[in-house]
Parts: structure tokens; C-alpha cells; sequence
């Protein structure tokens, strides 16, 4: 049997053990059998209860066959915690600041809230931002401009930059755009930008019309449904098309795809991925539309879907491996791979009954269709084991059997179940197996099958990175679909007293063929690792087996640091004719450095350890502490288009404390901004959107840089007025924003200014000064009680009326150019003169 060949037979790796204990043990779990009966037992709750415990054993016995959860699962399932056991989502996002657009796509802050409250349980989530409005383009209710979904995307990376998940897992997040965009080379350059979009993976979504016309050498038009400012419509170039849509540019095809290559050859982004095939491929084409992927790209995904991945560690079924060293020739257990295939098609369906959803429409979306994605892991690994290279036609082949025995069994799994539980809701025999789905290529029976009983599972296939599951549940095997990058690499470790240590960690193939006898010093060739191989053969491996899987795979090509870009080019164009649905790339350079560090880097004994400096304003505050925190509460009041609007701030304290060259510095640090009940209504979602996101970037120390992205927000509903400016001439006026976020991110700005957290100007004030001043003049702070929140409740709004549009001075607000004084939008020529009617300010003249 598979489970007692000898690759099961060692002992496992210090770093492995570590990784386990760090990530995925709970409570007094100190084994992976632990772990093992704790997510089976987790699981199989999902079952009748007289059938449970069989079900949990059959579960169990999986695992030990290889079988395995993603890291949520593994992480979460029936330890007891308000976690997801969905890995990433699918978030929509629409072309409104709250509410539903015109698609009924929710807007973008609610959008923002809901993402943040998917991270929080633990998933990562990708989105289209295709919907929002380009730069520029009209606002009807006020006439101002756009400012575009990469200022958005601004926003959205603020508020992940801080969310720790369920389980301490960083918030992970794909931001598509789609090619017809016209703010698509903005989105393209965003990552040249030092510090940009750090929280984002980046991918252009490029259909087939595209790519024909960059094969053809035609002219491509960049299109949007909203209509382009006044400003705008004086270009010639700008028309509306038959079908509604506004044409803003018209560029070469060859250009803009040069210009995604450039940048992808240069620093590994934006990714590519081929949206035509993944809606035409899709089992659900009539159904729904795809417009973005999780994270990793191996998901194409509509609004609210989610991967709900468990992966098969392939190596555990090699019988008798590097028997070759013996005279012998090594197998592969084909039955095992069915057996286990099968009983992960069962325990991934069980998954989606008993997780939390984060949001409501996630379940909805789940339980209609019924999405899972069973995987491997282990390839290039369990290939070396078999003495089979990764990078010829013979391992390709052994591959592509893989992927057929688990596309067969899955589905004939998935009908079985369907017999039992019924099909997934939204089930059409007709449609889901009409021509060009990835199921009417289906074998016959397994067709007549779904036409007679239906089908549990709308798709069933999905080929995942495994990253850590990979290190902790299966020796290091190779990662997913990857071959192995190295046989033998450094890993450092900060440990908990302060000091690092540094762990040898081994490829699971390698340690094997070492304990086996094989010399590790002259390795057979089959022993071929990433940077071994052409990137074209990486190319090869991912076509061969993307025939056998109806989602897509996440695998990474490596190519050399002198590898030439117009081979570069070829790599993307051949992916597309190969009919595959994305690639990514890595190419080492100066600016990525590179995957992997083989060897450990030495620190020369007398440089100072970075680590032993943090700067207590970029410590990474996990949580809340418990109790009551020191705080402020402000009255703002600020004036709309609506009219005078009223609400209170409040701003909470801690104190954190550092080390700065080698002593104890400790400040006051916000960590928390929220609005006390009672002042929110369905319709201010965004206003709670912008507060947590807010806190959050606060607890990772990036309260003021946030601030300021939030101050260069804007709407679609007209200037808002807060506060004033002093002119030179020593006249003030008031202030005006771009948003109603802008106008609260400055009266953020003021509070803390006023507690010396923040400069004038909205700056970080450097933490020694923080300190000295912490010291010399601490300003009394008090803890918020629900007196507090019953004033605020009780608290009516002043009465606005229309004078309140200008100011004393009498001027006769007129709409014009953006005011670098007030920021109102009210600048004209007059006189020969720039000149702000909200203000006075007098420009330039001539």
C-alpha cells in the first residue's frame, strides 16, 4: 500500500516541525496525526450523524494517503475559531462610492468593507476595477472629474497593508484590469512606483480580440461606458461607439502589449491573464461572467465566488522509489490516485457546509454552484522519484496521466454524490455540457452520467501553489504543479528570545535519495531543478496538463536574468496559443533580487543587527488590547451639497515602545478610529468602510501615509467644505475637499496634529520627537464611556442653509480648475488673471 512505501518513512525536518507547530497546530496538538483527526472530525460534521464517524475515518485514512487541505483547512477546520475555511474570494467592485451602481455591483467602500471583513476571517480576495470610471471622466451630478480606479486601488491596498487574518495570515489580494481600460497604462506603470501597491498582485485581463490584434499589428481601443469630462470631449480622438461606449484613445495593439511586456520582463508585473478562455472554457459560461481570479490566479472566479482547494501530495504514492539504484523500476500507485481523488471530492463538498462565510453572498454564491478544486502537489518531486525528468516529453506525459485519472475521477465522484445529495442549484444538463464547455469534453460516460443523475460540483479541478502546506505536511515536497527550485536551501528564523537561528531545510526527493544510499554529491540527471530548465519546457508542463483541469493553474516560469525580451514576448504568445489561461513569469533582477537565497547571506560581525532596532512606529500592533483605551472625542462639521452634515471622532491611544540605536524610546501611537454608534445609516457604509480600514493601517504603523492617500480621494457628489486656509495676506477661507472621505482623513489629520502625532502639513512626526515631547508636555486623555456615545447620539445637527455655500467675504462661489490654495474647485480667468472665487487667491497672470 502506498502508505507504508518507504517516502513515509522519514523522520521529519526541525524546519518542517516548526512550521507545523507555528501555523497549523492548535491547542496541545503536537503531532500532524493531531492535526489530521482535528480537521477530519471538523469536517465530517457536515455529514448525517450516523454516518460521521465512518466518514471521519475514511478521512483520516486519506490523509495518511496524501491527501490534504489548503492552508485554511489545515489551519481552521473544527478547531473551534471564527475563521474561513475558504482560502481567497472574488470581490466585485462597482462604479459608486456606496450602494449598488447601475450593474448592481456594490460600491466601492462597501465593496472595501466587505473585502476587509473576508480578510479578517482569513481569505485573500481579488477583483476586477474595471467598472470604476477612468480618470477624468464626467461626474454627472457635479461635473467634476473621476479620479480613476488606480487612486482606488490606492485606498484598497491601505486598508490590506494591515489586516492581519484569521490565523495570522497576511491579507493577499489580485487587482485585474481589464485591456479595453483607458486608464490601463497608468495601471500597468502603478508597480514602478517604490512602495505602490505592495498588498497586490497585478494582472492585465486580455481577451482574444486583443492578442488578434497585436498579432495583426492593429490599432485597439480603449473604452469605457462613462462619458468622458467637457475637458476631455474637445479631443477629436474621443467619440461614442454604436454600442454606448465612449471611445477615450485609440493606440497601437503592439504598443500596449510591448508596455505590459517591458514592465512584466522588468519587475515580474503586471501578470497576464487570458479572460476569453476562461469564460469560454467554463462549465457555467450561461450563467455567469468571469472578470478576475483569486490571488494566485488558478481560480477564475465570478462575484463572490471563492477556491476551496485540498491538494493530493503525490509523492506518497511513488511505490518502490529510485528502485532504478537497485536494478529495479519504480511505479506509481494509479489506484491509490483514484481512491484519493474520490474521498477529497467528498471531504471538499463537506468543507462548504460547515465553514463561516465572511459575507452572506459568498454563501449564497458557494451553495448555488458548489465550486471545489482538488489539486496535487509533489509533481516534480514524485517525477524524480520515478527518475523521470520534469523536462521532457516522457515526465509531461506522466503529467498529463495525472491530470486525466483525477479529471475522471473527480467528476464520476462528484455524479455519485449527486445521486446521494443532489446537484448543485443551479445544474442545467443542457447548458453545462454544451459545445466548448470544459465538460463536453468529458468522456462519454461520464456525460451520460451527468445527463441521468447530475452533478454535485459545478468544477471540481484546481492546481494551487502549496506553499507552507507543502513544508509542513509533506516533507517539503515540490510545490504544487513547480518543479523543485533547490535540493537544499537556508531558512532563518527569528526565535523567541530574540536570537535567529538558521535551518537547513531539504527537498523531500533529495533527503529521500540521500537516506536511500544515492550520492548527493554526483545526482542523476533527472534530478533537474527550476533554474535547469528552459523556460519553455516550464511552458510545456503547464499545457500538457491544463487539458485535464477546468479551473487553471498557478505555476511561475522561470527565466534567466539575461534571458532576451523579444524570447521574452514569445513566451506570452505562445501561452495564449496553447490555449492556456495565464501566466506569470520571474526573471531575476536588481530591483526583485532573487526567488530564493541557496546559500545563507553572511552578516559581517561587527554591523549591527537591524532587528535588534524597531522603530515603535512600525511595530505591528496585532490587536485591540482588551478594556477601555485612552481617547479623543471631536465634534466635525462639515458642508456638502446636501448640507451641513455633523458627527463625532473618536481616536483612540497606546503606548508603544522601541528600540533606536540601542535604547528604549516609547510614544503615544492612535490604534483605533472609529464614529460611536448612532450616527450611521444604510447609507454612510463607507463611513465604517474608512474607519476600520483606517484602524488597521494604524495598528501596522501607517496611519499618517494612509491619511494622506485618503486626502486625494474623490466622488462623484460635489466639494466638501471643512475647515479654512490662511492666505498670505493673513484672509482666511474655507477649505475645500474632494470627498467626504478626503474632508474626514483631514479632520483626522487636524486631531492629530493638535496631539502632536502629525506635522501641519499631515507628515509623520519622526519618533524621537514623540518621544521628547511624550516626556516633556503629556496632554490628558481620557478613557471614552457610553456617556460619550449618548451625546454624540443625542447631538443634532446644526441647520444648514444655502448661504453656508460661501463664505463671509460675499464671493460668488463659480465652478472652474482646482484652487492649489482652498482646493475648491473654483478657479477661472478674470482680468487676465487666474482667479479663485472661493477664496480670492490670485494666480497667474497674463
Amino acid at each position: 500500500m502506498a502508505e507504508d512505501n518507504p517516502s513515509t518513512a522519514l523522520a521529519p525536518q526541525q524546519f518542517s516541525i516548526d512550521v507545523m507547530l507555528e501555523k497549523y497546530a492548535k491547542g496541545d496538538e503536537t503531532r500532524v496525526e493531531d492535526i489530521h483527526r482535528r480537521v477530519a472530525r471538523g469536517v465530517a460534521l457536515a455529514e448525517p450523524a450516523e454516518l460521521r464517524a465512518k466518514v471521519e475515518a475514511e478521512f483520516v485514512d486519506n490523509f495518511k494517503r496524501g491527501a490534504l487541505g489548503a492552508g485554511r483547512i489545515m489551519s481552521a477546520a473544527g478547531a473551534g475559531i471564527d475563521a474561513t475555511l475558504i482560502n481567497c474570494f472574488v470581490q466585485p467592485v462597482g462604479d459608486a462610492i456606496q450602494g449598488v451602481d447601475d450593474n448592481g455591483l456594490p460600491g466601492i467602500y462597501v465593496a472595501l468593507l466587505q473585502a476587509a471583513e473576508t480578510m479578517r476571517r482569513g481569505g485573500g480576495v481579488g477583483y476586477n476595477f474595471s467598472a470604476i470610471r477612468p480618470r477624468g471622466a464626467r461626474v454627472h451630478s457635479t461635473g467634476s472629474a473621476a479620479s480613476g480606479p488606480c487612486s482606488y486601488m490606492d485606498v484598497f491596498d491601505a486598508s490590506c497593508r494591515t489586516v492581519e487574518s484569521a490565523g495570522a495570515r497576511r491579507g493577499a489580494q489580485m487587482g485585474i484590469l481589464d485591456c479595453t481600460h483607458p486608464d490601463l497604462l497608468e495601471f500597468i506603470a502603478a508597480k514602478h512606483t517604490k512602495g505602490r501597491w505592495n498588498n497586490f498582485n497585478v494582472s492585465v485581463a486580455v481577451s482574444d480580440e486583443f492578442m488578434q490584434a497585436v498579432a495583426d499589428g492593429a490599432t485597439w481601443q480603449l473604452v469605457h461606458k462613462a462619458e468622458p469630462s467637457p475637458a476631455q470631449r474637445t479631443s477629436a480622438d474621443i467619440r461614442q461607439r454604436e454600442d454606448g461606449l465612449w471611445v477615450y484613445r485609440e493606440v497601437e495593439a503592439r504598443e500596449v502589449w510591448n508596455t505590459i511586456m517591458r514592465s512584466t520582463y522588468d519587475v515580474a508585473e503586471p501578470g497576464v491573464v487570458f479572460i476569453s478562455r476562461m469564460n469560454g472554457d467554463n462549465n457555467l459560461r450561461a450563467v455567469e461572467s468571469i472578470r478576475a481570479t483569486n490571488p494566485c490566479g488558478e481560480q477564475p472566479l465570478p462575484a463572490y465566488g471563492c477556491c476551496n482547494l485540498g491538494p493530493i501530495n503525490l509523492t506518497r504514492l511513488v511505490l518502490d522509489p529510485f528502485a532504478q539504484m537497485r536494478g529495479g523500476v519504480p511505479s506509481f500507485d494509479w489506484d491509490g490516485l483514484a481512491r484519493a481523488t474520490r474521498t477529497q471530492v467528498r471531504f471538499l463538498d463537506d468543507v462548504l457546509d460547515v465553514t463561516l462565510w465572511p459575507l452572506p453572498e459568498q454563501a449564497r454564491e458557494a451553495q448555488a454552484k458548489r465550486r471545489i478544486g482538488v489539486g496535487f502537489t509533489g509533481l516534480g518531486d514524485t517525477l524524480v522519484m520515478l527518475g523521470l525528468r520534469y523536462d521532457t516529453q516522457e515526465g509531461r506525459d506522466f503529467a498529463a496521466r495525472v491530470g486525466r485519472t483525477m479529471r475522471d475521477e473527480a467528476y464520476r465522484a462528484s455524479v455519485e454524490l449527486a445521486r446521494e445529495r443532489g446537484s448543485f442549484p443551479l445544474f442545467d444538463a443542457k447548458r453545462y455540457l454544451e459545445e466548448g464547455t470544459f465538460a463536453s469534453r468529458l468522456p462519454d460516460d461520464i456525460k451520460s452520467a451527468i445527463r441521468l443523475h447530475g452533478i454535485r460540483n459545478s468544477h471540481l479541478l484546481s492546481i494551487a501553489p502549496t506553499g507552507t502546506v507543502s513544508l509542513a505536511f509533506a516533507d517539503n515536497a515540490s510545490n504544487g504543479i513547480e518543479p523543485a527550485f533547490s535540493w537544499t536551501y537556508q531558512r532563518t528564523k527569528r526565535m523567541a528570545d530574540g536570537s535567529r537561528q538558521t535551518f537547513a531545510v531539504e527537498d523531500h526527493a533529495y533527503r529521500l535519495y540521500r537516506e536511500m544510499g544515492g550520492d548527493v554529491n554526483a545526482l542523476p540527471d533527472y534530478f533537474v531543478n527550476a533554474l535547469q530548465m528552459s523556460a519553455h519546457d516550464h511552458l510545456e508542463m503547464m499545457a500538457a496538463v491544463q487539458p485535464f483541469v477546468d479551473t487553471s493553474i498557478s505555476k511561475t516560469v522561470n527565466v534567466p536574468a539575461d534571458y532576451p525580451f523579444d524570447k521574452f514576448q514569445d513566451l506570452y504568445f505562445e501561452a495564449w496559443r496553447r490555449g492556456l489561461k495565464g501566466l506569470a513569469t520571474y526573471r531575476p533582477n536588481e530591483t526583485l533580487g532573487a526567488v530564493l537565497s541557496v546559500t545563507p547571506q553572511e552578516t559581517p560581525s561587527d554591523s549591527p543587527d537591524p532587528e535588534l532596532d524597531l522603530d515603535p512606529l512600525r511595530i505591528a500592533i496585532d490587536h485591540r488590547p482588551r478594556g477601555e483605551l485612552p481617547a479623543i472625542i471631536e465634534k466635525v462639521e462639515y458642508l456638502t451639497q446636501a448640507g451641513k452634515k455633523s458627527l463625532y471622532l473618536a481616536v483612540s491611544f497606546i503606548e508603544v515602545t522601541g528600540r533606536i540605536a540601542g535604547e528604549d524610546v516609547t510614544i503615544e501611537r492612535p490604534i483605533e478610529f472609529f464614529i460611536p454608534t448612532g450616527q450611521r445609516d444604510e447609507s454612510q457604509q463607507w463611513i465604517t468602510a474608512t474607519m476600520r480600514s483606517l484602524s488597521l493601517a494604524a495598528r501596522g504603523g501607517f496611519a499618517a501615509r494612509t491619511l494622506q492617500d485618503m486626502r486625494k480621494v474623490s466622488w462623484d457628489r460635489g466639494q466638501v467644505r471643512l475647515g479654512d486656509v490662511e492666505r498670505i495676506d493673513g484672509h482666511r477661507s474655507p477649505r475645500w475637499h474632494d470627498s467626504e472621505v478626503a474632508a474626514l482623513a483631514y479632520a483626522i489629520q487636524q486631531i492629530l496634529h493638535r496631539r502632536g502625532f502629525l506635522d501641519a502639513e499631515g507628515n509623520q512626526v519622526p519618533s524621537r520627537v514623540l518621544a521628547k515631547r511624550r516626556t516633556e508636555s503629556a496632554q490628558p486623555v481620557r478613557a471614552l464611556t457610553v456617556d460619550d456615545e449618548v451625546a454624540a447620539d443625542d447631538s443634532d445637527p446644526p441647520d444648514a442653509s444655502a448661504s453656508d455655500a460661501n463664505d463671509a467675504s460675499g464671493l460668488a462661489l463659480m465652478h472652474g480648475r482646482k484652487c492649489a490654495t482652498c482646493g475648491a474647485n473654483a478657479v477661472i480667468r478674470k482680468d487676465g488673471c487666474d482667479f479663485c472665487t472661493a477664496c480670492g487667491e490670485i494666480g497667474a497672470c497674463g
